[in-house]
């Protein structure tokens, strides 16, 4: 090996990232399948007694992996990292390396660059994953078996960045008190738009009718417009009661957009949202913490060699378990107004990234 072989993009490179990325991979998906078949387990019992087709339980599983690889990717990395450089150092091939005049930190390049690309696909997959939650709780049929026929004050974030407040919800009687919707606008021709009524009914032929209430629309621009009915048929209110029933959608089934849309709505009517801001800045920051725990692993992984695989295996472990502890440990915080909330999403990685920066400025390059 000699220093031609470090060149960008060099033979050198190419053999780092490849070792790099069998693991990564192998263990992206790897973890996923372990929750499917645990889940299965858990719940194959249920899902038949609800006489669902096996393709849908199976499909439905299919759906589930984009949401176990969001939380996993990081772990993956550092395991990725840990057992490649691990086995660069037990085989000697860091020491030919830097005898060839090669740093340590030149070696690990290529696997910073493989970090940066999974927190690039986690972030995709902050963004696919409301959409195959979605579908696999239609196919898994988790709306119809709530068992309930009345919902008292909640908020369901509807189509087009609507977001419905209800007071009372009676499926039985298809009515609604106490409706308040709002839907945020980008300007004058497409204003924000807040509605309030004292109660809405529902039928087939119709849809929802609203009774005695206001309208308002805000642009930025532009005078306020309001005005008062007695009766109004909101076309665009297309959920029917029962789809107002179905289990209130989790900050794991929205987008970052439609989040953001849901916090603004909360907060505006008084509520909390801290929990929701603290799930927001974590869509953020779970994938950046690919590359932090990268930097953090590969320093790290230097001193596996005195342990072997095993080694590896128990400081990856231990790792995602603290970095997990910690995660939840500053949810809880953050959702208890105790610090601010997106703050508090960052501890973790916070925490990751000074260690690592100690951890490679004490590596021997």
């Amino acid at each position: 090996m000699s220093a031609r072989a470090a060149t960008l993009g060099g033979p050198l490179d190419r053999y780092v990232f490849n070792e790099f990325l069998k693991i990564l991979v192998s263990t992206a998906l790897g973890f996923p399948l372990l929750l499917v078949i645990i889940d299965l387990t858990d719940n194959l019992e249920k899902y038949l007694a609800r006489n669902l087709p096996r393709q849908d339980i199976a499909l439905s599983y299919l759906y589930w992996i984009p949401e176990s690889m969001f939380m996993v990717l990081p772990a993956a990395v550092l395991f990725a990292t840990i057992f490649s450089i691990g086995a660069f150092t037990r085989h000697s091939e860091i020491t030919a390396a830097k005898a060839s005049g090669i740093s340590f930190y030149r070696i690990a390049m290529p696997i910073f660059a493989g970090a940066v690309l999974a927190a690039g696909v986690d972030l995709v997959l902050g963004e696919v994953v409301p959409v195959t939650n979605a579908r696999r709780n239609d196919l898994l049929a988790e709306d119809k078996f709530r068992g309930t026929t009345t919902r008292f004050n909640f908020a369901f974030a509807g189509e087009g960045g609507r977001v419905y407040k209800v007071g009372t919800l009676n499926t039985t009687d298809r009515t609604l008190d106490q409706l308040q919707v709002e839907r945020r606008g980008s300007g004058v021709d497409y204003p924000t738009m807040m509605v309030a009524a004292e109660r809405a009914s529902w039928k087939p032929a119709t849809g929802w009718t609203l009774e005695k209430g206001e309208m308002k629309l805000v642009a930025d621009s532009a005078p306020d417009f309001s005005m008062s009915f007695a009766s109004m048929r909101d076309k665009v209110f297309r959920e029917r009661p029962t789809d107002l029933m179905a289990k209130p959608r989790s900050p794991q089934e929205m987008r970052y957009r439609e989040l953001t849309r849901f916090i603004v709505a909360k907060e505006r009517s008084g509520e909390d949202a801290n929990q929701l801001r603290v799930e927001r800045a974590l869509k953020i920051a779970i994938p950046v913490t690919c590359i932090i725990i990268a930097l953090f692993g590969a320093p790290l992984a230097t001193s596996t060699q005195r342990g072997g695989a095993a080694y590896g295996v128990g400081v990856s472990l231990a790792i995602t378990v603290v970095f997990l502890m910690l995660v939840q440990l500053t949810k809880a915080i953050g959702s208890k107004g105790l610090m601010p909330p997106d703050l508090a999403a960052w501890v973790p990685s916070f925490v990751f990234a000074v260690l690592g920066v100690v951890l490679l400025g004490r590596v021997r390059t």
